[in-house]
């Protein structure tokens, strides 16, 4: 009797919890109906190639930068990596809706929503959208892994009609049913995880935001370009560009480059009808957002590195010194480095 109680129980807890599962399901299945039913973007040639997408995380992630770092030098690995993930997202938001396996798909909300919190989780104009979406994402997955799913599952059909799996000690775990875990054990696991979520909930919210003590930070609304590494050779100049902060949907519109010397005597200068026809030979990029030229400017998506080279013979002879090298964005913010000739 009290076996069939606390079964009773958990079903009461699945059907609580079963809006929470189809929003949660549909979140994950629509990104896989977005990217290959609705348009194809996982086309490496389109402009809306999610690997891009993936690239923007880069320059602020959160513990997982190397392996990003390393998917999108290498674009073959990238685009099996999204492909999996797609198919990964496709199969759990599915299944989450159904309510089949309903405790395994929740774990991989929970890690799906990890890796998006980790990743992007500094990213959003407004109201912190990706952070918002990796948080409550864990604390969805956590939540539906301690409930299961109740009368409006597959998992609740196979076990109301005694199907032969359910009948495994295994069933409870990865599908729905009584978890074979003591009651004040049970206890103990809702209220850490529950405190453990919240305290990564608020370590993310101030190490990616600033929100909750100090000063209030969003690296998703202003450019910020980061140039390194400027050395002259001959008559060449080279320098590294990474583009680490602004809005992901669009790029930094770079409108000018110029060299100064100590004095801030202008030794040359490109505006932006030279960049707009800059030498694309002369960009060498690293990932697969790219720097490139654009009609009225050169344009530098969040993510992007390279390294570019200006060639030319105002630059061949100049005297000993340090000099400077200024970029100018369209919205008027410039940034610099400077090199020396000894």
């Amino acid at each position: 009797m009290q076996n069939k109680e606390l079964l009773q129980s958990y079903h009461m807890a699945g059907l609580f919890t079963l809006t929470l599962r189809l929003v949660v399901g549909w979140t994950y299945f629509s990104a896989f109906w977005r990217r290959l039913i609705l348009e194809n973007k996982l086309d490496p040639e389109t402009a809306g190639y999610i690997g891009e997408k993936f690239n923007h995380f880069l320059p602020n992630a959160l513990g997982i930068k190397p392996i990003i770092e390393y998917l999108v030098s290498t674009p073959d690995a990238l685009w099996w990596a999204m492909a999996v993930f797609t198919i990964v997202e496709a199969i759990v938001g599915l299944l989450i809706m159904l309510g089949l396996f309903t405790r395994l798909m929740s774990i991989g909300v929970f890690s799906l929503a990890m890796g998006i919190l980790l990743g992007s989780g500094w990213l959003g104009t407004t109201c912190l959208d990706e952070w918002q979406i990796g948080v409550l994402g864990v604390a969805s997955g956590f939540t539906i892994f301690l409930s299961g799913s109740g009368k409006y599952s597959l998992d609740y059909f196979l076990q109301t009609r005694n199907y032969k799996i359910t009948q495994y000690q295994f069933f409870n775990w990865l599908g729905s049913g009584v978890l074979p875990i003591k009651f004040n054990t049970l206890h103990k696991i809702v209220f850490g995880g529950a405190l453990a979520i919240l305290a990564l909930t608020l370590y993310t919210n101030q190490y990616f935001h600033g929100g909750v003590w100090g000063t209030l930070h969003n690296k998703s609304v202003k450019p910020k370009i980061e140039i390194t590494n400027s050395t002259l050779q001959q008559d060449v100049l080279s320098f590294q560009l990474f583009r680490v902060e602004g809005a992901d949907v669009y790029g930094s519109f770079l409108i000018g480059i110029k060299i100064v010397d100590s004095n801030d005597n202008t030794i040359l200068e490109l505006d932006q009808n030279s960049l707009a026809n800059f030498p694309k030979e002369n960009i060498k990029n690293r990932y697969v957002a790219k720097i490139k030229s654009g009609k009225h400017s050169m344009i530098i998506p969040l993510g992007a590195k390279a390294n570019l080279e200006i060639k030319d013979e105002k630059l061949a002879h100049l005297s000993n010194g340090k000099y400077k090298v200024i970029l100018t964005d369209i919205s008027g913010v410039t940034w610099n480095d400077t090199f020396e000739i000894q």
